[in-house]
């Protein structure tokens, strides 16, 4: 969908799999998992860009909320549909510093989100590539394209030495 200027907004995001682009986004989301971290809560960060702007972000906040569903991916979902006045989140993109659980994917399909990038693997939960991957799955109404381990490694050492405070 082109704006006023005839300016295509995703051509921002550039074309999947992987690229600067992502990596630019995804420091956004590292900016809220590390928001996450200062609160006590698992840095793990989350934005929505539309139209080649940040329309959302957000960062766990479970144990703020005492809220089991309080994942910075769903937090930026509700924001994003706010902000856009619909549920539908069909011009959007997701970015979050780890990969999407089962909730959190089954939240991405309902909102019709596109395209989502994500930085760390979840080898216990993960449900886009790790675990399950339901973004795939066949049996769905919706497909999402996704790109992973983007900044892998800055994603996933923020979790490690948050995890390695706790012990």
């Amino acid at each position: 969908m082109d704006d006023v200027d005839g300016h295509d907004p995703d051509d921002d995001l550039a074309d999947l799999p992987g690229g600067a682009p992502h990596d630019r986004w995804m420091r956004l989301a590292l900016d809220e998992a590390r928001a996450a971290a200062a609160e006590d809560e698992v840095p793990v960060g989350a934005i929505v860009v539309a139209g080649g702007r940040v329309i959302a972000s957000a960062h766990n906040q479970r144990e703020q909320l005492a809220d089991p569903t309080a994942h910075a991916e769903m937090i930026a979902l509700t924001q994003a549909a706010a902000a856009l006045g619909s549920w539908r989140l069909e011009q959007c993109t997701l970015y979050v510093t780890l990969e999407p659980c089962p909730m959190c994917a089954g939240a991405i399909l309902q909102a019709r989100v596109p395209r989502v990038v994500w930085g760390a693997a979840d080898p216990k939960a993960g449900a886009v590539e790790s675990l399950y991957r339901l973004f795939e799955d066949a049996r769905l109404n919706h497909r999402v394209d996704h790109v992973g381990r983007v900044l892998a490694d800055e994603c996933g050492r923020i979790l490690s030495d948050f995890f390695r405070g706790k012990r």
